[in-house]
C-alpha cells in the first residue's frame, strides 16, 4: 500500500480581493505632486499690414540677467530679489513723462517711454536653477499685477478681481506684459 499524504494548500481565492484592497489603499493615501508651471500665452501671429519687426529703442528694454550663480543683474548691477519688483514697476510705470513713481534708485531717464513700449528682457545662464528662474518670473508677474490693479482702482474705480472681460482687456492693453526670454550662450 502506498502512503499518500495530502499536501496542504493555501486558499488563494481571497488573494485577488486583498490585492485589490491594497491597490485602493495606496491610490487613496498616495500624494501626487504637481509641478508649478508658468502660465504664459504665446503672442498671436503678426496681423497682415502691420510691421512687427519694428526696432525697439534701447531705453525701452529692461535687461534682467540671472547668471550661473543665480545672481540677478539689472543694468549691470547685482540686485537682491526683493528689489526686483520695485525696479520693474519703476521702469514700466513712469506716467509717460519720464517721472518714476517706483524708481528704487533708477534715474527717470532709465525708465521706458510708457507702459505700452516697455519690454522686459529676461536672460538666464545654462546653470541657473529652476527655483531662481521661477522666483524671478513671480516677481515680474507681481509687478505687472500691482500696476494693473492700481490702474484698475484709479481709472476704472474697481479692484482687478471685480472687472468685466472688457474692462480686463482695457487694463491689459494699458499695461501689456511684454517679456522676452533667452538663454545666455
Amino acid at each position: 500500500m502506498r502512503n499518500h499524504r495530502l499536501i496542504p494548500q493555501v486558499n488563494a481565492g481571497s488573494m485577488a480581493d486583498i490585492a485589490f484592497l491594497l491597490l485602493i489603499f495606496f491610490l487613496v493615501t498616495a500624494t501626487i505632486s504637481s509641478d508649478a508651471g508658468i502660465n504664459r500665452s504665446l503672442p498671436p501671429d503678426c496681423p497682415t499690414g502691420v510691421d512687427c519687426n519694428s526696432v525697439i529703442k534701447k531705453h525701452n528694454i529692461l535687461n534682467i540677467l540671472i547668471n550661473n550663480e543665480d545672481q540677478i543683474m539689472v543694468k549691470d548691477d547685482i540686485i537682491a530679489i526683493d528689489d526686483l519688483k520695485a525696479i520693474v514697476k519703476g521702469f514700466i510705470d513712469n506716467n509717460g513723462d519720464g517721472s518714476c513713481n517706483y524708481c528704487h534708485g533708477m534715474k527717470a531717464t532709465d525708465a521706458s517711454d510708457n507702459p505700452m513700449k516697455a519690454v522686459v528682457s529676461l536672460q538666464n545662464g545654462k546653470l541657473t536653477s529652476y527655483k531662481q528662474f521661477i522666483t524671478v518670473q513671480d516677481e515680474l508677474s507681481k509687478a505687472y499685477y500691482e500696476l494693473r490693479n492700481t490702474y484698475s482702482l484709479n481709472v476704472l474705480k474697481k479692484p482687478s478681481d471685480k472687472l468685466t472681460k472688457e474692462a480686463l482687456k482695457q487694463v491689459k492693453k494699458a499695461y501689456p506684459f511684454i517679456l522676452s526670454e533667452a538663454e545666455i550662450e
